[in-house]
C-alpha cells in the first residue's frame, strides 16, 4: 500500500480545489484535507487575518508546516493553498506524488471569486494582481503537476472526473 495522499490538488485561488477535492474524496471513499483549513483551525483565525496581523512571511511559514504535515500524514485527497508551490521545499515534497493542477483564466477567476478584497493578495487592482500572481506561479504549478486540468466552463463534477481519468489513483 502506498503512503501519502492519493491525489494532491494545486492551483490558484478560486480554481475549485476545495470543491473538487471533496468530490474526489467522496468518489474514492477517501478522506479529504485542505491545508488552508488546517491553518485556520490551528490558528483560530482566518487566513486574511493572519496576513493582516502577522504578514505574508509568517503565513508562508505556517503553510510550509501544514503542507509538510499533511503530505506525511494524509492518505486521501489533499488540497493545497494557492501559494504553497512558491516554497522550494514544498515542491520537493510533491515530487513523485499524483498532483493535479486545476487551471483557469482570469475571466473565470473574476466570475468565480469576483476577485474580491477578502483575498489578501488581491486587495488592490485585483485583476492585475491575479494576472501577476499567475505569471509568477503558473510554471510552478506546472512543474509539480502530473496532470493539468482546465476548469474553465466545467462543473466541479466534470473537473473531478477529468482528474480521476488522468491520474487513475489506486485506493
Amino acid at each position: 500500500m502506498s503512503t501519502g495522499p492519493l491525489i494532491v490538488l494545486v492551483g490558484p485561488m478560486g480554481s475549485g480545489k476545495s470543491t473538487v477535492g471533496a468530490l474526489l474524496a467522496e468518489k474514492l471513499g477517501a478522506p479529504y484535507r485542505d491545508t488552508d483549513a488546517d491553518i485556520v483551525a490551528a490558528e483560530g483565525r482566518e487566513i486574511s487575518d493572519i496576513f493582516v496581523e502577522d504578514g505574508e512571511e509568517h503565513f508562508r511559514a505556517l503553510e510550509r508546516a501544514a503542507v509538510r504535515a499533511a503530505v506525511a500524514e494524509h492518505t486521501g485527497v489533499l488540497a493545497l493553498g494557492g501559494g504553497a508551490v512558491l516554497d522550494a521545499g514544498t515542491r520537493e515534497l510533491l515530487a513523485g506524488l499524483p498532483v493535479a493542477y486545476l487551471s483557469m483564466d482570469v475571466e473565470e477567476a473574476v466570475r468565480r471569486v469576483g476577485l474580491n478584497t477578502a483575498r489578501p493578495l488581491l486587495a488592490v487592482n485585483p485583476r492585475r494582481q491575479w494576472r501577476e500572481l499567475m505569471e509568477a506561479r503558473r510554471h510552478l504549478y506546472t512543474e509539480v503537476a502530473r496532470v493539468v486540468v482546465a476548469t474553465d466552463d466545467k462543473t466541479p463534477e466534470e473537473v473531478a472526473d477529468a482528474v480521476l481519468d488522468a491520474l487513475e489513483p489506486q485506493k
